[in-house]
């Protein structure tokens, strides 16, 4: 069975990699019954994230740069008693309507830059929702423990994206 078979089946898909010098590379997927306009509509409604997913305390767009958008953001991250909060300014790049990617300018990580795309199949009436991150703390974190977050959170925050979407879908 491949990928968007299972996604279309309800599987979320996460999949992690160590790289080098410290540095986790994490993907994911799921699939949104609703149109790619709509999927886009509520990825891009950054002054509102900290309302749809979870870990997201503050999300606010706060400026433009030559290539996109200034965001802001302050999450939690962490488990059980161990969480900490983070703060990020990313600048984001939006490729309508198949690609919104990211990239840290200053704040908690080293390296902080991924992806969220948006694919359609001939056939399905939704959109497959696609992330993908590389990931390297500034805090102590190994890359055992960031890949243990990540597995742990990445399947709440596209299923708070799917749960939202659906809920704004026509």
């Amino acid at each position: 069975m491949d990928d968007t078979d299972r996604m279309l089946r309800g599987d979320i898909l996460i999949d992690l990699f160590f790289l080098d010098d410290d540095t986790t590379s994490v993907t994911g997927g799921i699939y949104i019954e609703a149109c790619p306009d709509t999927v886009w509509s509520t990825l891009t409604d950054y002054d509102n994230l900290s309302n749809t997913l979870p870990k997201v305390i503050a999300s606010r767009s706060v400026g433009k740069s030559n290539t996109g958008i200034i965001l802001e953001q302050t999450g939690k991250t962490g488990i059980l008693f161990f969480e900490k909060t983070i703060k990020f300014r990313l600048n984001v790049h939006e490729e309508y309507p198949d690609r919104i990617s990211f990239e840290q300018i200053s704040g908690d990580f080293h390296i902080y830059k991924g992806e969220w795309r948006l694919e359609t199949k001939n056939g399905c009436g939704g959109t497959f929702l696609r992330y993908k991150a590389t990931i390297k703390p500034k805090f102590f974190a190994p890359p055992l423990l960031v890949s243990f977050v990540q597995r742990q959170d990445l399947p709440g925050i596209l299923t708070a994206h799917k749960q939202h979407t659906e809920r704004m879908a026509p």
